[in-house]
């Protein structure tokens, strides 16, 4: 797609004026973000501190009352045996401080006074537990406000015992005042805490705990109170994670499978923002700070601001967390942003029309010289024709442009008749599909087929199923440095089957780009008919040496073994004999016998001496290059595995060298190849592949040589000499190849393939 300059021009007209106008928006609106972001940290700051001292002015009357009952207590103003005083002494302290739900006293013998607050029957509820000899007995006492009885009540089932709660039994042993952790009222089902101190007597020894019931439930009323932005909220969390202050203190409660209730932790309250902001991401629970935290986050799409207070002291360890939507603080100044952006739109698109106007007004001239050099090239006007008048800078570029028009023109004219008369087949082709972009009439003759029809082709449509493609690959750096060539089978149009030689170039831009590829064609199939013919008298004299030289191996051997053999079969016969015709002949069998083990030695000396001619040459091993070997071993074979569509393929890179026989080493992977390619020419398989591989496995190469014809019979001995599956085969070659590779220090196996062929591995040394 090509652009026009006028075009350009006013897009960057109207480009530059956009950006001008949005960096001077972006600008204030991030400054001015800043400060509105710094002024919800200080608010939400402030409300934590705000926060902070309102709780500890709620819960310091508490605190105060419960260490005023104990120092009554202890300075025996109150006597634990006069039951009735306790109690008026403990229903003045609720009347005084209204956010206690009650107070209690529980002494060492089990005697226990608790007043609270009631909503049945009258204002307060004594609860009285004394014990004596003769047993307990509970008594339950409502008050009014004067401190006169209402209503009482005993309760014999009532089993309740001061010693036995842990509020007793925590400040006993701590022997100092203690706070609990916040929990939910069983009478009033509302939040609250308790404070427990001990009594202790002139001889130092606790003579009771005294304690208070704190309700936090205002607490919460005054959190939705506060005003944090638009929808800001602040909760107070207790150390644990208890979250146990919300401006809804609807949420402050959770089920337990008994049918009472507790605090939510942070992780289960049912407020995700809150879980979002300040629990932990990987655990969901709540993790207390040491100093304030400010945090920004997001939750489902909308921005949130954040702040985490530390805890309030050791014996209120709670932390309050506010969070509130950062729109709430810059939402104003986003959408002054937004609309001062739509202002710069506008600003733009017209100052891109007057630049449009502008650049066509400036660009005339040259659209007259670009029409005018399109036409010269396509040769519709001389190149003397007058000059369209334009810019005095354009003048010298139209001269040049039109002496380089010319000769283009006669170089695309010379090389035209270059190409349509050669005596040798030329294409040109799309270097990303193979599509065919321009034939002559000599490739025509080749492949049957007329240039028009050769022009709606592409490779694959000429190419043999069975050969690589070749043009795909033309980015690739086969034709970095120049060029390619490469021999492969192609289909003519009467369907006959012939062997082309493909030498091609890329032509490339300025930039390297690839333009198209040049190929020429020259058919080679008499060439290769020529060439498969020596191929195959080369393997027919090469197996008729083989043949002659294993005859003679087997004279030989037949020669060497007779002798030791016919010994044997007379010194049997005579053993035999003498040991039938009666014991005074001993001696003559034991002569006999030694004679039987010495020709058995000399045959099994004949077969050591033959097995050790393949470990014959030990002063020869070297290291060499096996993937080099691989290589020139394939060349061997491949006439053959091409006569038979066989297809070889080899993965062999990045090899260390190895120790052995060179030549050893590559009769053994001729060997496995001719036995591959004769079990798949054999079997009538329609997959035809050989898959060579190698690599590395400790000091060892392991080379992988698999096929993918018939396999092998589980029953016959591979490596065992004289088992063959070949008609005509004698049953050596494997068990040679097993002698080759053992004498060098390595290993040689079968394995099924995977596809049901064949796959023989054995492993060369890479140190001698």
């Amino acid at each position: 797609m090509k652009t026009s300059l006028g075009l350009v021009l006013a897009l960057c007209l109207a480009g530059l004026q956009f950006l001008a106008i949005i960096v001077v928006v972006s600008s204030s609106y991030l400054s001015s973000e800043r400060v509105l972001l710094d002024h919800a940290r200080s608010l939400l700051r402030d409300v934590g501190i705000n926060t902070i001292v309102h709780s500890q002015g709620f819960l310091d009357p508490a605190q105060g009352a419960a260490e005023l009952a104990a120092r009554l207590a202890e300075n025996r103003i109150v006597a634990s045996e006069n039951r009735q005083l306790l109690e008026k002494l403990l229903f003045q302290q609720l009347q005084i401080a209204p956010q206690l739900a009650g107070l209690y006293f529980g002494d060492r013998e089990g005697n226990f006074v608790y007043v609270m607050r009631s909503e049945e029957i009258a204002p307060f509820r004594s609860k009285i537990v004394t014990r004596n000899a003769d047993g307990h007995r509970t008594e339950f006492v409502w008050r009014a406000d004067d401190f006169t009885i209402v209503d009482s009540r005993t309760d014999p089932n009532d089993t309740f015992d001061p010693r036995e709660r842990p509020w007793y039994q925590e400040a006993k042993q701590q022997n100092g005042m203690i706070w609990t952790d916040p929990y939910i009222f069983f009478s009033s089902q509302m939040p609250g805490i308790t404070i427990a101190a001990p009594v202790v007597g002139t001889s130092g020894q606790v003579q009771g705990v005294i304690g208070v019931d704190i309700e936090i439930s205002a607490i919460s009323d005054f959190l939705s109170t506060l005003k944090i932005g638009e929808n800001g909220t602040a909760l107070i969390v207790n150390k644990n994670g208890d979250v146990i202050a919300h401006p809804k203190p609807e949420l402050l409660k959770a089920a337990n499978p008994d049918g009472t209730f507790r605090l939510p932790g942070i992780d289960e309250v049912d407020d995700a923002i809150a879980r979002e902001a300040f629990g932990n991401p990987s655990k969901m629970e709540f993790v207390p700070v040491d100093t304030e935290t400010y945090a920004e986050f997001t939750y489902e799409g909308a921005d949130f601001v954040s702040t985490i207070m530390p805890i309030m002291s050791a014996e209120l360890p709670w932390t309050i967390a506010v969070y509130a939507p950062k729109m709430d603080f810059i939402g104003t100044i986003i959408e002054n942003r937004t609309r001062d952006i739509w202002i710069a739109v506008l600003v733009a698109i017209l100052t891109g029309v007057v630049g449009l106007m502008l650049a066509n007004y400036i660009t005339k001239p040259v659209r007259a010289f670009a029409v005018r050099a399109a036409l010269i090239s396509q040769g519709e006007i001389a190149p003397s024709a007058p000059s369209p008048k334009t810019y005095k800078e354009l003048e010298r570029a139209n001269e040049t442009l039109v002496s380089e028009i010319l000769q283009r023109k006669k170089s695309e004219r010379e090389y035209g008749q270059t190409f349509n008369l050669s005596s040798r087949g030329m294409v040109q082709i799309s270097p990303d599909t193979g599509q065919f972009t321009r034939a002559n009439a000599k490739f025509s003759d080749i492949v049957g087929y007329s240039i028009n029809e050769i022009l709606q082709m592409t490779e694959a449509d000429l190419s043999h199923p069975g050969d690589p493609m070749v043009f795909p690959n033309f980015t690739s750096d086969n034709l970095e440095n120049g060029g390619s060539s490469i021999e492969k089978r192609c289909i003519r149009k009467d369907g006959e089957t012939i062997w082309i030689k493909v030498n091609a170039i890329m032509i490339r831009d300025n930039d390297g780009k690839p333009l198209h590829a040049v190929a020429t064609i020259d058919d080679v199939t008499q060439s290769k008919i020529t060439e498969a013919q020596i191929n195959k008298l080369n393997r027919d004299l090469s197996h008729l040496a083989r043949g002659e030289l294993l005859g003679r191996m087997a004279a030989g051997l037949a020669h060497e073994l007779n002798q030791p053999l016919t010994a044997i079969t007379q010194n049997a016969d005579a053993a035999i004999l003498t040991a039938t015709s009666g014991s005074e002949h001993k001696g003559e069998l034991v002569r006999i016998l030694n004679d039987l083990d010495q020709q058995a030695h000399r045959a099994a000396d004949i077969v050591k001496a033959l097995r050790g001619f393949a470990r014959k040459g030990e002063e020869w091993k070297a290291p060499f290059d096996l993937t080099e070997l691989i290589g020139q071993t394939l060349l061997l074979v491949l006439p053959e595995a091409t006569e038979h569509d066989v297809r070889i393929s080899v993965a062999a890179d990045d090899l260390p060298q190895v120790y052995g026989i060179r030549v050893q080493v590559a009769q053994v992977i001729v060997n496995l190849l001719r036995n591959a390619i004769e079990a798949i020419i054999s079997s009538g398989v329609n997959k035809k592949t050989i898959n060579v591989s190698a690599s590395v496995e400790g000091d060892f190469v392991k080379v992988c040589i698999e096929d993918s014809g018939p396999g092998v019979d589980p029953q016959l001995g591979l490596f065992a000499q004289f088992e063959t599956t070949k008609n005509t085969g004698m049953g050596l070659g494997l068990s040679i190849c097993r002698s080759i590779i053992e004498a060098g220090g390595g290993r040689i196996w079968y394995e099924a393939s995977d596809d049901l062929g064949a796959r023989f591995q054995f492993t060369i040394p890479t140190t001698a």
